[in-house]
């Protein structure tokens, strides 16, 4: 099984920059909740700890594998992330819906000075 790493800021404009590696790691056949997934844990970490926070994402399996796992790990392990009831006109608090819709399952790991939100497709 297959795993790619990638090291970064996290920053709005880095979404995009991750979605990429991850179509690219998972192939023409990969699995484009894994697209999704990164894409909401890195908001996650733009909007609890800013812009600039350093973040490693990591993706194991490819687009033939049963299962794909998604990790997103940043430096704050107190900081946890909790599932909220976004109201109609919210613009933000689905990202974690999203999430749970999407993934067989989720949760959080904590380490030593970090925090590992990971997702199993």
């Amino acid at each position: 099984m297959s795993t790619l790493t990638v090291r970064l800021l996290a920053a709005p404009e880095a979404a995009r920059l991750l979605r990429h590696a991850v179509r690219e790691h998972l192939g023409p056949d990969g699995h484009p909740d894994a697209e999704l997934c990164v894409t909401e844990l890195l908001s996650n970490v733009i909007t609890h700890l800013g812009a600039g926070a350093p973040v490693t994402l990591r993706v194991s399996g490819s687009g033939r594998a049963a299962r794909t796992r998604v990790e997103l790990t940043d430096p704050a392990p107190r900081t946890r992330p909790a599932p909220r009831r976004a109201a109609g006109n919210d613009e933000s608090g689905r990202g974690l819906a999203l999430l749970e819709a999407v993934a067989l399952r989720w949760g959080v790991t904590e380490g030593y000075r970090t925090k590992t939100v990971w997702c199993e497709l």
